[in-house]
């Protein structure tokens, strides 16, 4: 995979280096323990996890699928049946282009891989693609440069594989989010959202970074713009503020939205059964 990603590095550019990295392997080494490297996909083995992903490749089967939304719980809430709020949201912002689903809760980069891999984007060939992704690997501790370049490989896997599968998308690389849980991680996203920047080349990848709509510059959750009780998962506030960020590219490649939509049904957390869902 990592020569696969340095491959796809290079074709696309990217202004960094990922193998010059210092590696920290003391930073890594539990979540390496847990689920193996951030570029290298590993499977969620719980069975809400493999109902979910079932639903998930249903979806993709059924087509219809212009604006391709993957990424972990952030992504999920958005368009998902157990949250009805964020829903109504989702559907007034993106209803005629579209949009579909993929998000599911506490998938960290390794996670997504795998459902990548394992037929999420098969034959969808959306015409853009939204990645949102990484906030679970950076957790609640900071790990320093270590754990920086892992969770950028694995973000760099994850643009690899969406252009293996859409070679035709344009992709948007969304910022990871501030959170505040821990207010000593935030200097470390910064540095991977830094790393994502590089990434992009303004045309077929686009980086989004919305956080200063978020944050203040110290980054400091805005009031409103996060659930205030895990300071991680935006209100409807909060993802009102990436929707504006999203719906000029949007336009731009798919002009203005349709009077009618022709994307699968939203999903949800299997486990839901009519609770809110979970990370």
């Amino acid at each position: 995979m990592r020569s696969l990603v340095a491959a796809s590095v290079a074709c696309l550019a990217f202004a960094f280096s990922i193998g010059d990295w210092p590696v920290a392997a003391q930073a890594v080494a539990a979540a390496q323990a847990v689920d193996g490297p951030a570029d290298q996909a590993a499977p969620r083995t719980d069975q809400n996890s493999a109902i979910a992903h079932a639903q998930l490749l249903e979806k993709a089967a059924r087509g219809g699928i212009d604006v391709y939304f993957v990424g972990d719980s952030i992504v999920r809430r958005w368009g998902a049946t157990d949250y009805p709020e964020l829903l109504a949201n989702w559907r007034e912002n993106f209803w005629g282009w579209n949009a579909g689903d993929f998000g599911w809760g506490a998938d960290k980069t390794q996670h997504i891989l795998w459902r990548l891999e394992h037929g999420e984007l098969d034959g969808v060939n959306p015409k853009v693609i939204v990645i949102l992704a990484g906030t679970n690997n950076v957790g609640t501790q900071p790990g320093g440069d270590g754990k920086v370049a892992e969770i950028t490989r694995g973000l760099a896997a994850i643009l690899t594989i969406c252009r293996q599968k859409a070679p035709d998308a344009v992709i948007v690389v969304t910022a990871i989010f501030p959170r505040n849980d821990n207010m000593a991680v935030v200097p470390e996203i910064g540095r991977i959202n830094a790393n994502l920047e590089r990434m992009a080349d303004g045309r077929s990848v686009r980086f989004l970074n919305v956080n200063n709509r978020l944050a203040d510059q110290d980054g400091r959750l805005l009031d409103g713009m996060m659930n205030a009780r895990d300071q991680l998962h935006p209100t409807v506030k909060g993802y009102q503020v990436w929707a504006d960020g999203l719906k000029p590219i949007f336009t731009e490649v798919l002009g203005p939205p349709a009077a009618t939509d022709h994307a699968p049904p939203p999903t949800g957390d299997p486990s839901a059964r009519g609770r809110a869902g979970w990370r």
